[in-house]
């Protein structure tokens, strides 16, 4: 009914053990293309049973093409799992794709096909194949003027994925900026871009803070104006003293003194806002080779 080169050639095709191959081609009577699809059901029912486990490791990465550009973050479970090259692949594939389409959202992205497969089924595949929980955390399309440049930097080997727009035709300067932004952790590109009932709440703990200083009531929001300034320059991109800078000027300035202005700022960090693993993977391995 089929051959054991039908066993290899699906098991090339899917990844799945030679056993579970075995098992799929009897089950669909030797056809692979059925054999795929039992191997594909059988991961969703294994991948499935991960849906609730912590992903927070994983690769952020940056996809460029013209004046368009796409950041995103693919979650595993492990960091030993985010340098395995198929993960890197799946990342690179992801990417590329969202890339060269059209989606705006994730529904839309996890819809998309790839290669005649949706990304959401390729999740569940690449789930149920490496055995850890895999997720499309996030991602942001940026597209860009013709008089604009991107500058990027990935860090730590995609642990951070730094991109900034900047008006001008300076890409060694949009570059350093990218590269100032994954060291100092801005959380906005500007003061504008502060909610303002985050800026509040900020104010409300300084005040309280000054006031069990001691400082006097009628001081307090005259020293709020300068608090608030130095909140601006650890939150906000173009207020941070640029990293480089000997004479302590902000990005803004650097960006001025090079004639260039900051457009846009995304910043992914891996895991940023999510719970960690905290078990021991170790003697999960472990548990999961002697069983």
């Amino acid at each position: 009914m089929f051959s054991a080169v039908d066993v290899k050639n699906l098991r090339e095709k899917t990844g799945a053990g030679m056993l579970d191959c075995k098992k799929a081609l009897e089950a669909c009577e030797g056809n692979i293309e059925k054999a795929i699809d039992w191997l594909r059901e059988k991961g969703i029912a294994k991948a499935a049973k991960k849906t609730d486990r912590i992903a927070a490791e994983g690769l952020a990465d940056i996809f460029v093409n013209g004046n368009k550009a796409v950041v995103l973050e693919v979650n595993s479970e492990t960091d030993f799992v985010a340098k395995n090259e198929e993960f890197k692949n799946f990342v690179k594939e992801v990417g590329e794709a969202i890339l060269n389409s059209n989606v705006k959202d994730m529904e839309e992205a996890l819809k998309l096909e790839v290669n005649g497969e949706t990304i959401e089924n390729k999740v569940i595949a690449i789930t149920a194949k490496i055995g850890e929980k895999i997720s499309l955390r996030r991602f942001s399309v940026v597209e860009k003027m013709d008089n604009q440049v991107f500058g990027s930097y990935l860090h730590m080997g995609g642990r951070i994925a730094s991109l900034v727009v900047t008006e001008g035709d300076n890409a060694d300067v949009a570059r350093e900026v990218a590269m100032h932004a994954a060291a100092m952790r801005p959380l906005y590109m500007n003061e504008s871009e502060v909610p303002s009932e985050v800026l509040e709440k900020e104010k409300n703990v300084m005040r309280q803070e000054l006031l069990n200083e001691g400082k006097p009531e009628d001081k307090i929001e005259n020293i709020l104006v300068g608090k608030v300034r130095k909140y601006y320059e650890e939150v906000c991109l173009e207020n941070q003293i640029y990293v480089k800078a000997e004479n302590k000027e902000t990005v803004s300035k650097f960006l001025a003194n090079n004639n260039s202005k900051l457009v846009k700022m995304v910043r992914y960090e891996v895991g940023e806002g999510m719970e960690k693993r905290n078990d021991d993977f170790a003697s999960e391995v472990m548990s999961q080779i002697n069983g």
